[in-house]
């Protein structure tokens, strides 16, 4: 959707899922001396800055990454990036998914990113101007089909629509099915919002349903940040999750839950 653009919700507690996620499988991926491509669905702008406007005026990310980062290890990759991200561009940036993964990446690694949004693609190419990455403005889903099997072939795919529309739920299990086909040994991580309305659970059990290989599904639920707001938690499907996986799930259920008591 074109009305979309995430810097009224970068930081929130959903990113912190997500992001954290992210940032351990690129961890894990590069430890092997072998390069990868990563590319991304729904790239938004690569960077934030969280006392912008637009960020002040939700509060999502005071009510996420402000309440959370406590809570990482200083070992842990997601809050090493969040510090070199700020270290370069000040306390309060903060760092899309593609900014992370150029940041997890290496010098043999490729990046290819799509975004749709006019004003959030020109600000992505300005943000990984400097990394290197191939970044275009196209639909997202037919870019995840149209970019598979990439070159190298080992590697991640983020899937990350909006939701906005109805259309978003239905696709991803087709999408997901269709790329793995095309794909078969890359990763693919597809987030999605847990809301309180219940839409999106019947995508839910598609996906547990598909027969994908070393899938795992991981939520995680937090209370809407103000009144009126739907989404009460974050969800990931993961497909040939990377060993340990399943670890860090547990790891991220202990922060959550530790949030929940604060």
């Amino acid at each position: 959707m074109l009305s979309y653009q995430h810097i009224y919700h970068a930081g929130n507690l959903a990113d912190v899922h997500k992001h954290a996620m992210l940032a351990w499988v690129l961890a894990y991926l590069t430890r092997k001396d072998k390069p990868l491509s990563y590319l991304e669905t729904h790239s938004g702008r690569g960077l934030y800055w969280l006392d912008a406007p637009e960020a002040a005026k939700t509060g999502e990310a005071a009510a996420g990454i402000g309440r959370a980062e406590a809570l990482f290890s200083s070992r842990h990759p997601y809050r090493r990036i969040l510090d070199e991200v700020r270290a370069r561009h000040g306390r309060t940036a903060y760092p899309g998914s593609p900014l992370l993964a150029a940041l997890a990446l290496r010098g043999g690694d490729r990046m290819r990113l799509a975004e749709l949004h006019p004003q959030e693609h020109a600000a992505l190419a300005e943000a990984m101007g400097p990394f290197g990455a191939d970044v275009r403005r196209e639909d997202g889903l037919a870019f995840a089909l149209a970019g598979t099997p990439p070159e190298p072939r080992r590697g991640l795919m983020l899937i990350d629509p909006s939701y906005e529309v109805k259309a978003d739920y239905e696709a991803m299990p087709a999408l997901l099915r269709k790329v793995h086909a095309k794909w078969n040994v890359g990763v693919l991580m597809l987030w999605y919002p847990v809301l309180a309305s219940g839409a999106g659970a019947g995508m839910a059990a598609l996906l547990d349903a598909a027969g994908l290989p070393k899938a795992i599904r991981h939520e995680v639920r937090f209370p809407p940040v103000r009144e009126g707001h739907g989404m009460v938690g974050s969800g990931l499907f993961l497909v040939n999750a990377p060993f340990g996986t399943a670890g860090e799930a547990a790891r991220l259920n202990r922060i959550f839950a530790a949030l929940a008591e604060r």
